[in-house]
C-alpha cells in the first residue's frame, strides 16, 4: 500500500508527513531516515484509532517544501496542496472529532503522570526557547498554542480550561462563522499560509510531538510505574 507523504526540509533535516493519516509524521537527519520510520508511525497511528493496516506500507513523496526554518526542532510552515481544498461537513466533523480525541487522549496521559514537575530529561534550548521537560511544561506548551492556531485563521479564542475544553470552544466559534467549510485559506503570521484543514492537521501533529516526548520521559523518569501508552507509540 502506497502512503502519500509531504517532505519538508532544511538541507537534509527532514519532517515527513503522512497525508492520509492526518497529523502522523516522522523526523530524521535525512529523507531516507524519515522514510524508514514512516511505516511504524502509520501502524502506531492506526492502532491509536483502533484500526489495523494489513498491507505493507510504502511511503511515497508527493510534495516537497524547502524551508528556512529549524526543521530539526520541528519548526514548520508547510501547507499541503490538499489543505487548500474546501471541506464537506462530513469531512470537517471527522477531522474535528479526531483533533478533539487527540486533545482528550493527551490530557489523559498527562493526568496519569505521578509527578508532573519531575523529569530526567536534560535542559535543551531551541528556536522557541527551552524545550519542555516535565509533564506540566509539555502540557501547558501543547495546550497554549490554541489561541495562536485559531488566530491564524481569524478566530479569536483563549487558552482557558483544559486542552480539550479550549480546543472545543475554538471549534464551536469557528463553526459559528459562515465560511468555515470554504477552508478560510489565508495568510497568517510571518507570511505563513493557513486553512481549516491545516489547522486540524497542526493540532494533531503538535499533540503527537509532545505526547511522544511525554511518554518517553515518563518511561525513563518513573521506571516501575505503568503509564498507559495512550497513543500506541510503542
Amino acid at each position: 500500500m502506497k502512503a502519500s507523504c509531504i517532505w519538508e526540509h532544511n538541507g537534509e533535516d527532514t519532517l515527513l508527513y503522512a497525508e492520509e493519516y492526518v497529523g502522523a509524521f516522522t523526523r530524521g537527519e535525512s529523507l531516507e531516515i524519515a522514510l524508514c520510520k514512516m511505516e511504524h508511525e502509520i501502524l502506531s497511528y492506526s492502532a491509536w484509532l483502533g484500526k489495523m493496516e494489513k498491507e505493507e506500507i510504502e511511503p511515497v513523496v508527493v510534495q516537497e517544501k524547502k524551508s528556512e526554518l529549524e526543521i530539526k526542532d520541528a519548526d514548520s510552515d508547510v501547507l499541503f496542496l490538499s489543505e487548500e481544498d474546501t471541506l464537506t461537513m462530513e469531512k470537517y466533523v471527522e477531522l474535528r472529532d479526531l483533533a478533539l480525541k487527540s486533545a482528550a487522549d493527551f490530557f489523559k496521559m498527562y493526568e496519569m503522570i505521578p509527578d508532573k514537575n519531575a523529569s530526567v530529561f536534560p535542559i535543551r534550548k531551541t528556536f522557541y526557547g527551552q524545550v519542555p521537560r516535565t509533564a506540566e511544561e509539555m502540557y501547558l506548551h501543547t495546550k497554549n498554542v490554541n489561541n495562536y492556531y485559531f488566530g491564524e485563521i481569524g478566530i479569536d479564542v483563549d487558552n482557558d480550561g483544559t486542552i480539550f475544553d479550549c480546543r472545543k470552544r475554538g471549534f464551536e466559534k469557528l463553526e459559528s462563522t459562515l465560511d468555515f467549510l470554504n477552508g478560510r485559506l489565508q495568510e497568517g503570521s510571518y507570511g505563513e499560509m493557513w486553512s481549516v484543514r491545516k489547522l486540524l492537521r497542526r493540532f494533531i501533529w503538535h499533540d503527537r510531538i509532545h505526547a511522544k516526548a511525554m511518554w518517553r520521559m515518563a518511561k525513563k523518569t518513573f521506571e516501575g510505574n505503568e503509564i498507559e501508552d495512550v497513543f500506541f507509540f510503542g
